[in-house]
């Protein structure tokens, strides 16, 4: 009964049900937007090429996988909403990295909110630059592979309208998130995602419906059934406790006299989470996995053209076809070689992103400048060469978990021949940025409940001022 009494206090204090309320309509018009098509595009041979591609398991169907988490599917519909968030995304991610790598961004970083409004501006035109490019590219595609009628494909009109309306749309999206960061609760941007992954659901709940038949060998029985419900039970709670887990260091204030009163000697923790680069490492190593399928595949395919067209060229020799065939076959996904090339790009990330994000240096400095020191330790150097071994040891624990966590759908995927559409419910991005988006989201509802003096939705400690969420 909890629960229901917590959704009654959610609703019967105004402001927060007149954001809710706010929020669940800027999704409702985000998925408004999601059927509205482009113009001229043969919307059945689109998705038909793409269902035959994701079938297959090739590049362009892990492109439009990879793509379809931040699209909401609407990348292979080709709607107005076609790109989704991501030219956004790329772009804050592309200023977040030059932030830590050149001096002018860091300067500006610096000076506070004045700072981050002018790279938010810049980052605001990129994302209209990258929009304008990748709305390009994507029409060249759909042109060459004739999913455009041929009276729309050769008219200028069509092509202007059709970038417009793509980077139109994202812009819209972008500007959607905003006005749900400022009137409503929640990250705008991060719900935009989410509610695009959650509309996947009801497809892999279908999919299961209609393949179980415990009769039948070829079909799902209830020993699959009850594994898939019993690894999503158990990846939800492991993506629940590494996405909260931290790892606390003790800091103690130092003691200071004025007068006749003494000041400080408080204690307190440094929270270090354990997977601090979040699902970035993931989003890093599932894009540039697509380029080898590219490749190598390009290779193949060239061999074997070279084979009855010219069959005395060095291409065209068995060694050479033999070892494309056997590159193009093991990068494929859910194969051995991939699976490990996939794992060993997770932990690379994690530390990559570590060391663009984490700055013990200046963690140190700023202890020492409130007057704060980690017992055992002297402040400057020593603390931070301190705080830098704690967080690889971390990280090692985060990276870790990321792998399985990355690999565990393509697993489950290969080994039980279950479609892509259920498996990525049990890992994989999408499973993280859900699972860190509800936390957000409730933990913001909770600070609105415990702020008037509510019970919150999360269980955790109770100190005498209502529940809270323990780290």
């Amino acid at each position: 009964m909890n629960i229901f009494s917590t959704i009654v206090n959610v609703f019967s204090i105004k402001e927060l049900r007149d954001k809710l309320l706010f929020t669940l309509g800027m999704l409702a018009v985000y998925r408004i937007g999601f059927w509205i098509p482009l113009p001229g595009v043969n919307q059945g041979v689109l998705a038909e090429y793409f269902e035959r591609a994701a079938a297959e398991g090739n590049a362009a169907g892990r492109a439009a996988q990879f793509v379809s988490i931040f699209s909401g599917g609407a990348f292979g519909q080709s709607t107005v909403f076609g790109l989704g968030i991501m030219p956004y995304i790329s772009a804050a991610i592309i200023f977040q990295i030059l932030g830590s790598v050149l001096e002018p961004l860091k300067k500006l970083r610096e000076e506070g909110p004045t700072g981050q409004q002018k790279i938010q501006e810049w980052t605001r035109y990129s994302t209209v630059a990258l929009c304008i490019v990748q709305a390009i590219g994507w029409l060249i595609f759909i042109t060459s592979q004739r999913m455009v009628y041929a009276t729309w494909a050769h008219n200028p009109i069509w092509w202007v309208m059709s970038v417009s309306a793509l980077t139109a749309g994202t812009v819209f999206l972008m500007w959607l998130g905003e006005q749900i960061d400022r009137f409503g609760i929640g990250n705008g941007v991060s719900l935009i995602i989410t509610a695009g992954i959650l509309t996947r659901m009801p497809h892999a709940i279908g999919w299961v419906i209609e393949n179980f038949d415990p009769g039948n060998p070829q079909q799902l029985g209830w020993l699959q059934l009850l594994m898939l419900l019993g690894g999503f039970v158990l990846v939800v709670a492991g993506s629940v406790v590494i996405t909260v887990a931290q790892r606390r260091i003790p800091v103690q204030q130092a003691k200071h006299t004025r007068g006749r009163r003494v000041y400080g000697g408080q204690r307190s923790y440094l929270p270090l989470k354990v997977n601090h680069g979040g699902v970035m490492p993931i989003i890093f190593a599932s894009s540039l996995m697509i380029f080898p399928n590219v490749i190598l595949g390009g290779l193949h395919d060239q061999a074997s053209s070279a084979r009855t067209a010219s069959p005395d060229s060095w291409i065209a020799s068995d060694w050479w076809y033999g070892l494309t065939q056997w590159l193009s076959n093991s990068i494929q996904v859910g194969e051995f070689p991939y699976v490990v090339i996939y794992i060993l790009m997770v932990f690379f990330f994690s530390y990559f992103w570590i060391t663009v994000q984490f700055n013990p240096e200046e963690m140190s400095k700023q202890l020492r400048d409130h007057g704060s020191f980690i017992p055992g330790l002297r402040p400057g150097p020593r603390t931070a060469e301190y705080l830098e071994t704690v967080m690889e040891r971390v990280t090692f624990v985060g990276a870790a978990f990321l792998a399985i966590i990355a690999v565990l759908p393509m697993v489950v995927n290969k080994s039980m021949n279950i479609d892509f559409s259920v498996t990525q419910f049990l890992g994989g991005t999408g499973l993280l940025i859900v699972v860190n988006v509800a936390l957000d989201f409730l933990q913001r509802i909770e600070a609105n409940l415990l702020m008037r003096n509510y019970a919150g939705f999360l269980g955790g400690q109770d100190d005498g001022r209502g529940p809270r969420l323990r780290g």
